[in-house]
């Protein structure tokens, strides 16, 4: 069992508090790391702002190459990274592989954005009193970040957070998730060896209590947080007069209507409903299929699930694999069992085995059950029928959540009325909600979230406009 050290103000160190970490699939003890306590985050904290001038001071050029040779070393490193991502986290090794592609892509944005950095010239002489005036308009870092990404996408969640930060030229202070910290590690291990000056990144896994200094000091100057609703809202209560984003949960809706291709529907249905075993935010959760192809669904989706291979997450053979923990587990079978005993059928699936649950198709479902209206971060899905597209865009919109949509149509007028009328922060047509590329602005609205990620859109929000006003 390897320990990996923690990443603190730019030195690897230990901690009197270790921390274990378990694979999720066999049960046994993978890796070790520790935990930071109080001294550890001021040590960060302190050395974040003291590099905030160097990281402000770094030229485009410089940002550019730092982001460029952490491209080439993960490239170089992928499959062992991959590999521990697999383990920590459950994750069948081929999406583990995607998800360091998808990193390395989001580190190849950072390095383009670099050079993109916001900024404008601008005419003031609308108003006699401007004459011969005018105002250059740039944007500079806002300064310390603190970061805190989940478990369920451990090296990209975290990427999203510490590429634009880089880009931008702000230090930041990432917390991974207790159960998957070691990806990130390394990831500290490839950033370490770059010209990012010394304490400008750490990387510190550690309990909540004590993770709370990275919501309430006021030093930081931005808050980034992808989790659960409940834990962001509360932490938004909580961090004072610093930026905050928050990347929420959903629950996913998607709509297949009368001029859809059923068979691509359903197919892509597999990936969106049971990647990961659902344990994704835009995870495609509640299908709405038009009463005409509701039967033809079904039959085109069941074999499709039958078919998928459930092992261990580390057999690059695998596709369904174990949730994170079993706790986990029983609390979807504990709303799938409720949502039976209130008149919803499984017609596949249902079963768990400690923490594996068997990919989960229900339908006489209705929309206050669970299963439906909640987020249920499991490999459950949901089929009703609809007869008119308002009506299903109706059902898409009840709750609480607004992430991303999915809707197979080939009608323009659907297409329109859907990104007119479903309340999401992005509508996927002929595609799963599931989908997502790492440049493209990313985030939701109501209960889903706050602000947007996607490079360019972080790098935003981590930098602030300053405006200078000069005679011509």
């Amino acid at each position: 069992m390897e320990t990996f050290k923690i990443y603190c103000a730019g030195r690897f160190i230990g901690t009197d508090q270790l921390l274990e970490v378990v694979n999720p699939f066999s049960q046994n003890k993978a890796f070790s790391t520790y935990l930071a306590g109080i001294k550890e985050v001021e040590d960060a904290i302190v050395s974040g702002l003291e590099a905030e001038k160097a990281m402000k001071q770094l030229p485009t050029y410089k940002r550019y190459e730092i982001l460029s040779t952490i491209v080439e070393s993960l490239t170089k490193q992928k499959n062992e990274v991959a590999l521990v991502l697999a383990t920590e986290s459950g994750k069948p090794l081929r999406l583990a592989l995607a998800e360091v592609n998808r990193a390395i892509q989001t580190f190849i944005v950072a390095a383009e954005e670099s050079k993109r950095l916001p900024g404008e010239v601008m005419s003031i002489d609308w108003a006699p009193e401007a004459k011969n005036k005018e105002a250059i308009i740039k944007y500079f870092p806002v300064g310390l970040v603190a970061g805190i990404s989940p478990f369920n996408f451990p090296l990209n969640l975290a990427v999203h957070k510490i590429a634009p930060a880089i880009a931008a030229g702000c230090p930041i202070i990432i917390k991974p998730a207790s159960n998957t910290p070691i990806t990130a590690l390394l990831l500290a291990q490839i950033i370490d060896k770059t010209d990012l000056p010394k304490g400008a990144f750490s990387v510190l896994p550690m309990d909540r209590e004590t993770g709370n200094m990275l919501v309430t000091d006021e030093r930081i100057k931005l808050l980034s947080f992808t989790g659960s609703p409940d834990v962001g809202w509360k932490m938004k209560n909580k961090t004072g007069k610093k930026k905050v984003v928050l990347e929420l949960g959903g629950n996913a809706g998607v709509i297949v209507a009368s001029s859809a291709n059923v068979k691509y529907a359903a197919q892509r249905a597999v990936v969106g409903g049971f990647a990961y075993s659902g344990q994704v935010c835009i995870h495609a959760q509640r299908f709405f299929v038009h009463e005409k192809h509701y039967e033809a669904f079904i039959d085109e989706l069941l074999p499709l699930v039958r078919a998928l291979k459930t092992g261990e997450a580390t057999d690059i053979s695998t596709d369904f694999s174990v949730m994170i923990d079993e706790k986990n587990a029983i609390r979807v079978e504990t709303w799938i069992n409720e949502a039976v005993s209130e008149g919803a059928k499984v017609i596949y699936g249902g079963q768990r085995k400690g923490n594996l649950l068997e990919p989960t198709i229900m339908v006489n479902t209705n929309k206050e059950m669970k299963v439906n209206f909640r987020e249920i971060f499991g490999p459950v899905i949901t089929i009703s029928k609809f007869f008119t597209f308002e009506e299903a865009v109706d059902m898409v919109n009840h709750g609480h959540y607004g992430l991303q949509a999915g809707v197979f149509t080939n009608a323009i007028d659907e297409m329109n009325y859907a990104f007119e009328n479903i309340h999401v922060g992005g509508v996927i047509l002929n595609d799963i909600p599931t989908f997502r590329v790492d440049h493209m602005p990313y985030g939701g609205i109501k209960d889903s979230g706050l602000g947007r990620e996607g490079v360019k859109y972080a790098m935003l929000d981590m930098m602030e406009g300053k405006i200078l006003v000069k005679n011509k």
